[in-house]
């Protein structure tokens, strides 16, 4: 039979086969490096292992189509073509080109965020300088080309080899078994494609099939998730859907009913007697799960161990969504950033908005990082949002040694900001400043040496301990323990030169760091909103005793809480609470749950979600053992939670663009 086979379609097939063992190759080297699947069960394994293959053979069926076409068109004229030569040589190896830089990009993207190549990559295209570097600093990127240029050049001697093979030997075949061919080729092929023999073609949602999110990602193929994924871009503001639960959120943020307005007005009756600075400072990739204070198996973070000891501090505080450029945009705006494929700081029909930050009547404003500010559209995001403003970047600083892709390091960048805050604690001018962090972040670039910091060795530090508190390395580790050194100097130095005590610190991670799985924070974990759980701090010994607050806040809540704590008259148009009061609060977060976008609210021990699309609704008690769905339990709960996360998104949106200055 097999001798019978036309060549051209021989050919066809070949290559097929080639293309599938090549993305399984990929395969293997994601789960020998990066799948992590000690966890998971034997069938699950097993499980993920077949879905992923098929995938990819759905893959390589995608990729041999076009060329499979022209060979099936011109049959056995295919090999006596000088131009379907070159076209065939050409287009497989742009496609093998192409597929390992997919699966390439994959790699690093799963290693720094650990979730699968997917649409939400584009924003990085946006900041393409910064993001390049970024790249050659974390990644052999020149052997990578070099790599490339070699795999290239084996693909066209292999591609030129397999078609000299069957170019001899073209038997004359009819036009009926040539057809026959045609169509049983082609029927065979699509079937790869859809590749189910049930009423649905395999999608990327098969993957979603375990608890353990780690086995889902393994099954994944990355190159079909990232077109799939377009599906999940943001939708507009829907009005309809707004007015619906505008009563909602209208009665959990006290406002009037009859109209829709977000303005509240507050203002006290006494005062502070002094106008006190205020410093806001975002920890890089720091959540409470690294931290020591909060049981992590490892001494990581002795200084801010202590200051949260010694100051106001939220153990159940979260960011809207995991990354540093939504929660800037959040923090400064007190919108939640719930834009599914870039960031809404590079929106610009939304940045300008009447905020918090801009009511420091009276106050030196200040914004100090230690890269450039035209990353992700950030100098846009404050400049168009707080007047007077000034901001510092690199370039602006009297010594910069520049650390890696992020510019300065920490210590040099609070060594700066301290000078600019001495300056104007000598002029007796108040100031608020926002101090933002890099160096707890890949490439984890952290000196030698710096006074009392020594990084610690890779023999220091066990393997079962490493384990155990769930870094992915000791590179990982030093960077937190480096960015702890510096906070505990940069408050050394805020004594030295005089501010400290009339200044409110207030201390926020814009996300957490990924982080292997422990018996810390399991169900968070499993759930995939740990790297939302984060450390709020405010630290002001002359202003506010220490104590613990466990109720829930969100970032957005940042800024009412530091003003009411402040005693300073506001009007708040954002959708944040004051923390400090009496009200029930909640944590409204934007996620994705099985690779799909969604919204999750966590009330107490509580936490509901819902899926975007699929509109997947689930409740879960997060202090159970056990992760047990709870919404035909609890229905009533389900509901009113339900409706409460609606009411946010819904007014996220709107306020998008109905919340703009007004003094234009």
């Amino acid at each position: 039979m097999l001798q019978k086979t036309p060549n051209y379609i021989k050919y066809i097939f070949i290559n097929f086969i080639l293309l599938i063992v090549f993305n399984t190759i990929f395969r293997m080297l994601f789960y020998s490096f990066f799948a992590e699947l000690e966890t998971a069960t034997a069938s699950e394994v097993q499980n993920a292992f077949w879905l992923g293959f098929r995938f990819d053979i759905k893959l390589a069926a995608i990729a041999i189509f076009p060329l499979s076409l022209l060979v099936l068109i011109v049959n056995r004229r295919f090999f006596t073509n000088s131009f379907c030569k070159k076209f065939a040589n050409i287009y497989l190896v742009l496609t093998y080109i192409i597929l390992t830089v997919f699966y390439a990009i994959d790699f690093g993207y799963y290693d720094y965020l650990s979730i699968r190549l997917d649409v939400a990559s584009l924003r990085f295209l946006e900041d393409l300088k910064i993001s390049s570097q970024f790249l050659l600093e974390s990644y052999p990127v020149f052997k990578g080309l070099i790599g490339f240029l070699i795999l290239g050049f084996l693909i066209y001697k292999l591609s030129k080899f397999i078609y000299s093979k069957f170019k001899n030997n073209q038997k004359h075949i009819s036009k009926k078994i040539k057809a026959i061919y045609f169509i049983a080729t082609f029927l065979l092929l699509a079937f790869s494609v859809y590749n189910s023999f049930n009423h649905y073609p395999l999608r990327w949602s098969e993957a979603f099939f375990s608890k353990n999110n780690k086995v889902n990602q393994f099954a994944l193929n990355p190159v079909l998730y990232f077109f799939d994924s377009f599906a999940f871009r943001s939708e507009a503001v829907n009005m309809d859907e707004f007015k619906k639960y505008y009563p909602v959120i209208a009665k959990k943020l006290q406002l009037p009913k009859d109209s829709i307005s977000f303005e509240r007005k507050v203002v006290f009756t006494d005062s502070l007697r002094s106008k006190p600075n205020v410093v806001f400072v975002m920890l890089e990739s720091v959540g409470v799960k690294p931290l020591s204070y909060y049981g992590n198996a490892i001494n990581s973070s002795p200084n801010i161990d202590s200051l949260i000891k010694e100051s106001l501090s939220f153990s159940n505080f979260y960011v809207h969504k995991s990354g540093t450029a939504a929660s800037v945009f959040s923090s400064v705006t007190g919108l939640p950033d719930i834009d599914d494929v870039n960031t809404a700081s590079r929106n610009p029909m939304i940045i300008d908005q009447r905020i918090l930050f801009d009511q420091f009547d009276g106050y030196e404003k200040l914004y100090f990082l230690g890269g450039s500010a035209n990353w992700a559209n950030i100098r846009g995001v404050f400049q168009s949002n707080i007047k007077g403003l000034r901001i510092f970047e690199e370039g602006s600083y009297s010594t910069e040694n520049r650390a890696d892709v992020w510019g300065i390091d920490d210590y040099e960048l609070f060594s700066e900001s301290d000078k600019e805050l001495k300056k104007l604690h000598t002029q007796n001018q108040p100031f608020v400043a926002y101090i933002q962090t890099a160096s707890n972040h890949m490439p984890f670039t952290v000196p030698d040496k710096k006074e009392s910091f020594t990084p610690v060795s890779e023999n220091s530090i066990s393997d079962v301990l490493l384990e155990k508190s769930g870094f992915k390395s000791v590179a990982q580790l030093n960077a937190l323990r480096y960015l702890d050194f510096n906070i505990g100097k940069f408050l050394e130095r805020a004594k030295e030169s005089g501010y400290y005590d009339n200044t409110v610190f207030v201390f926020f991670g814009d996300h957490n760091t990924a982080m292997n799985r422990t018996d810390q924070y399991t169900n968070e974990y499993d759930l995939n909103i740990q790297l939302q759980h984060v450390p709020f701090i405010i630290h002001a010994p002359q202003f506010v005793k220490p104590r613990e607050i466990t109720k829930n806040g969100k970032l957005i809540d940042m800024f009412p809480t530091v003003f009411s704590l402040l005693k300073m008259n506001h009007t708040n148009y954002t959708l944040g609470n004051n923390l400090l009061n009496s009200m029930k609060t909640s944590s409204f977060i934007y996620l994705k749950i099985n690779g799909e976008p969604a919204v999750g609210l966590l009330q107490d021990s509580m936490y509901y979600s819902r899926t975007n699309i699929t509109k997947t609704k689930n409740l879960y008690n997060l202090n159970s053992k056990v992760l047990v769905d709870l919404k035909y339990e609890y229905p009533k709960k389900a509901e009113e939670m339900d409706s409460l996360l609606s009411a946010y998104y819904n007014a996220t949106k709107y306020l998008y663009f109905n919340n703009k200055k007004l003094d234009k």
